[in-house]
């Protein structure tokens, strides 16, 4: 259920261009015209900036740049993903508080998002480095009703989105690595992180967490990643508003999983294979056993790589690449 903030958020939201009466708040929230008051002074806290006009009522005319639960909300319009938001200036990881909720039973489609993360982590346990006020660390905890094995797909549905968003909204040309990372001119520009609790046959929860490098400049990339990582101001010598950037995942990824769900994961293999780094293109492959030269193929339906390897084609689920 959403909270009487929330819902007064919304509806101002929804008419930015007009006054509304404290009278019609107080009906339309079923709380009287002091607590309309008193919540407005709080989005004042929050650095809205409200005006309020005898006779006319109250509009929001400017809103903070500075992220919180608040100001996220504010435009999202998505339908169940975002509605609850739990925002940090610093926490160790955005994973961490989720899969914390997530066992104390918080709603599908909660999201944690942080200004920074002291203890940030990607897949096989690598730091994460997640630089204060310059980028996306974020986590959405989903229930899906969908059996354990398919859970990776979730993975590959998630870099989709990002691609989508980032193709949309800037200049460049972004480029899915497998399993989880984003590259943009061949350099690492986010990643991904999907953990799960389940039964043998029904998921408990899964926790997506999205790292993005948004804002960061040459000094804010770590010595030992230069010429390995980069960000959206790097690539493209401009900032981005990370609100806006989030706003569009959330919408995105919420549009994006329903039509997986309905359509299956025949439509994600298409979008990812679009976007699929070095995709028909021949690499060196490492695994445990064997070291060969074959080309990327595309992905299976468990988010395993395809590749070719004289003339006979191969499922990795675990390689070094030689990218």
């Amino acid at each position: 259920m959403e909270s009487t903030r929330n819902k007064l958020i919304q509806i101002l939201a929804n008419n930015d261009s007009t006054y509304i009466s404290g009278q019609q708040l107080s009906k339309e929230l079923a709380i009287s015209r002091s607590a309309v008051w008193k919540h407005m002074k709080e989005l004042e806290k929050d650095g809205y900036t409200i005006e309020g006009v005898s006779n006319k009522g109250y509009r929001i005319i400017a809103y903070p740049e500075k992220l919180s639960s608040n100001t996220i909300k504010w435009g999202l319009n998505t339908n169940w993903l975002g509605k609850t938001i739990y925002h940090k200036e610093s926490i160790p990881s955005t994973q961490i508080l989720a899969k914390q909720l997530a066992s104390d039973d918080t709603e599908h489609g909660t999201v944690i998002i942080a200004d920074e993360q002291t203890m940030g982590k990607g897949r096989l346990n690598r730091t994460w480095h997640s630089t204060n006020g310059k980028g996306i660390w974020m986590s959405l905890v989903l229930r899906p009703r969908l059996l354990p094995h398919l859970a990776p797909q979730l993975t590959l549905l998630t870099a989709t989105v990002l691609c989508d968003v980032l193709a949309k909204v800037t200049p460049l040309n972004p480029a899915i690595k497998w399993p989880n990372d984003i590259f943009i001119n061949h350099k690492k520009v986010a990643g991904i992180l999907t953990e799960m609790q389940a039964e043998q046959d029904q998921i408990q929860y899964v926790v997506i967490g999205i790292g993005i490098n948004v804002n960061h400049t040459e000094q804010d990339i770590p010595k030992d990643l230069k010429g390995k990582a980069t960000s959206l101001r790097l690539e493209s010598d401009r900032d981005w508003d990370i609100r806006d950037m989030i706003q569009n995942i959330l919408l995105t990824f919420e549009s994006a999983y329903q039509v997986y769900l309905d359509q299956g994961f025949p439509v994600v293999k298409e979008k990812w294979e679009n976007y699929g780094y070095k995709l028909g293109e021949s690499v060196w492959i490492n695994t445990m056993k064997d070291r060969w030269y074959g080309s990327i193929l595309g992905i299976a339906e468990d988010g395993a790589l395809l590749a070719e390897k004289e003339g006979e084609q191969i499922k990795l689920y675990s390689a070094e690449i030689e990218w």
